[in-house]
């Protein structure tokens, strides 16, 4: 049996069956988006990608009022802050609130908007004012 075609022990495809090749994580509607096409623009003709022309032609729909367009430019918008979110994190302040109730303060303001009365007696700053009138 010396006469077959292989030596014995040895595999008649040494290298094994070929890997079949891996396509990129795509998806056909990323490339169709990737695209280059001429637009348009004020009489002038440009270079755009095709994402890009229908954001023009999206935001174009919702400047005249159609409302799915309408709902589209939000979202976009929504994710392009989100994203800038993400990227540029607002710096962390911590603010110090303090409150400063005077119940002086308060009667004051009531006078002054003319919804309370001076009380008779009563002392401001040391002077009294029984003897002022009203100033509106």
């Amino acid at each position: 049996m010396s006469s077959t075609r292989f030596q014995t022990g040895q595999s008649g495809n040494p290298k094994g069956r070929p890997r079949k090749h891996r396509r990129p994580n795509v998806s056909a509607f990323e490339i169709i988006l990737d695209k280059t096409l001429t637009i348009t623009q004020n009489g002038k003709a440009r270079a755009a990608t095709v994402e890009e022309a229908l954001q023009q032609q999206t935001l174009k729909d919702a400047l005249a009022g159609k409302r799915l367009a309408i709902r589209k430019v939000l979202k976009m918008i929504e994710k392009q802050e989100t994203a800038l979110t993400k990227k540029y994190p607002a710096p962390q302040q911590k603010i110090e609130i303090k409150h400063h109730h005077h119940a002086d303060n308060a009667n004051e303001a009531l006078r002054i908007l003319g919804i309370a009365e001076p009380e008779p007696g009563f002392q401001r700053d040391g002077r009294s004012m029984l003897g002022r009138r009203k100033q509106r």
